[in-house]
C-alpha cells in the first residue's frame, strides 16, 4: 500500500505527469514498482500469517492476483519475468490513477452505428423449458407478438433480426414453429473435437446444422465456470461454427471481482485474443460478440447504460487493433445481463450497442416480444 488517496488532488496531478515521463523515467519506475510488489507479498504473507488476510490485502494485491490469474500461463523463465514486469506495471498504474479512472465515463447518446448495423435479439432458453409442449407453446407465443420491426438476417439495419437459443431436443420442434415467421434459430453449445465417433452425449456441428441452426453460442460464462470450458477449447468451437457454415455469438464479460478492480477491460480483450485466434477478418462478418458481466447473468443486478456502452466501444477498438477498424465498425456487439423490457429502450439506444442476449425474460413470449419490438430512439 503506497498510503495514498486514489482520488487526492495531488494523485490527479501524478497521473496527468506520468504520461509525459520519459522511457528513462519509466524505467525507473518500473523498478520502483517491483519494490511495491516485493512489499506487498511481505505484507501479504503477514496478513495470511495472522489470520487476516481478507481484510488487511490491498486493493493494489487483489488486482495484482486477479491479472495474474487471467493472464496466460508463461512457458520460460523469459515470460515470467516480462509477465512480472507488466504485473508491476499494473500495480503503479492502479496506485497512481486517480478516481475517475475507475469509473467508466458515459459516452454521448446518438443512434448513428444502429443505423449502420442490423440489431440483433437473441433468447437463450439454456435448461427451459421442462418438456416439447411448453417449447413448441413458447415459441409460436413469441411469433404471434413479434412487429414488423422484426425480420430475417439481412444487411438492412431498419429492422431487427431475431434468434432464439432452445436446448437440443427442442431445437427440430422450433424450427418448425417458427418457419416462415423470420426468427432464427441456434444451438446452446457444440462439440469441437469431432464430428462423430466414441464421445457420449455430445453433440456436433454437423448435427446441429442440418436440423437448421444458424448460430452457436461459444464461451458464455456458464459454459465457461460449469462445464469448464476454457479460452483454446472456446477457439475451436468458434473456428468449427464458422468452418460449417453457421454463425458463432462469442460471449466474454468479466466476473464481480474482476469489475471491481478496474480489470474489465483486460478481461475482455483477453478474452478476445484468445477466442478469436485464427479468425480472418473476413470471417468476421458471421460473427457476433454478446458482452455480458458475469455479476449481472441472472441476478437481478443491472449494469448501467452508459457503462455498458463504454464496455461496448472498448471492444470495438480493440476489434480494431487486432483486425481493422472498417472490420471492427462491421461487428454486431451484444449486451446480456438481466436485460428486461423495462432495460432494453435505453441499452438499444447506446451507439454501440447492437442487439441483446436475454436470458430469463426470453421465456416469456410478452416479455421477450417487447424487447425484440424495443422502441427505437
Amino acid at each position: 500500500h503506497l498510503g495514498l488517496s486514489p482520488s487526492s488532488h495531488a494523485l490527479d496531478l501524478a497521473a496527468s505527469s506520468l504520461a509525459r515521463l520519459s522511457a528513462k523515467v519509466l524505467t525507473l519506475l518500473t523498478k520502483i514498482a517491483d519494490a511495491v510488489l516485493k512489499s506487498l507479498r511481505k505484507r501479504k504473507r503477514a496478513c495470511w500469517a495472522g489470520g487476516n488476510s481478507s481484510t488487511s490485502l490491498s486493493r493494489d494485491t487483489r488486482a495484482a492476483e486477479i491479472h495474474a490469474r487471467i493472464a496466460p500461463q508463461p512457458s520460460s523463465r523469459r515470460r515470467r519475468v516480462a509477465g512480472a514486469s507488466i504485473m508491476a506495471k499494473l500495480v503503479l498504474a492502479l496506485a497512481l490513477a486517480p478516481a475517475a479512472a475507475f469509473a467508466p465515463t458515459a459516452a454521448p447518446r446518438t443512434t448513428t452505428q444502429l443505423h449502420a448495423r442490423q440489431p440483433i435479439i437473441a433468447g437463450n432458453w439454456k435448461l427451459n423449458p421442462s418438456s416439447i409442449q411448453e417449447a413448441d407453446g413458447l415459441a409460436k407465443g413469441v411469433a404471434s407478438l413479434l412487429g414488423d420491426e422484426t425480420c430475417a438476417s439481412s444487411s438492412a439495419a431498419d429492422c431487427t433480426e431475431v434468434v432464439v437459443f432452445p436446448p437440443f431436443p427442442f431445437i427440430s420442434s422450433v424450427v418448425d414453429d417458427l418457419a416462415g415467421v423470420g426468427v432464427g434459430v441456434g444451438a446452446q453449445s457444440i462439440f469441437h473435437t469431432a464430428e462423430s465417433g466414441a464421445y457420449t452425449g455430445a453433440v456436433s456441428a454437423s448435427m446441429v446444422t442440418s436440423l437448421g441452426c444458424q448460430y452457436v453460442l461459444c464461451g458464455h460464462s456458464e459454459r465457461r465456470t460449469v462445464f469448464k470450458d476454457d479460452d483454446e477449447a472456446i477457439n475451436k468451437k468458434v473456428l468449427k461454427v464458422i468452418e460449417d457454415g453457421m454463425r458463432p455469438v462469442l460471449c466474454i464479460g468479466e466476473t464481480e471481482e474482476e469489475y471491481d478492480a478496474g480489470l474489465c477491460a483486460d478481461v475482455c480483450k483477453l478474452q478476445l485474443a484468445k477466442d478469436l485466434a485464427g479468425v480472418s477478418a473476413a470471417a468476421m462478418k458471421d460473427v457476433v460478440i454478446a458482452y455480458e458481466p458475469v455479476w449481472a447473468i441472472g441476478t437481478g443486478k443491472v449494469c448501467p447504460c452508459d457503462v455498458a456502452q463504454t464496455v461496448h466501444k472498448t471492444i470495438r477498438d480493440y476489434l480494431a487493433e487486432l483486425y481493422d477498424r472498417s472490420t471492427a465498425d462491421a461487428v454486431r456487439i451484444q449486451y446480456g445481463g438481466s436485460v428486461t423490457p423495462e432495460s432494453v429502450d435505453e441499452l438499444m439506444a447506446q451507439p454501440d450497442i447492437d442487439g441483446c442476449l436475454v436470458g430469463g425474460a426470453s421465456l416469456v413470449a410478452e416479455k421477450f416480444a417487447r424487447i425484440c419490438n424495443f422502441v427505437r430512439k
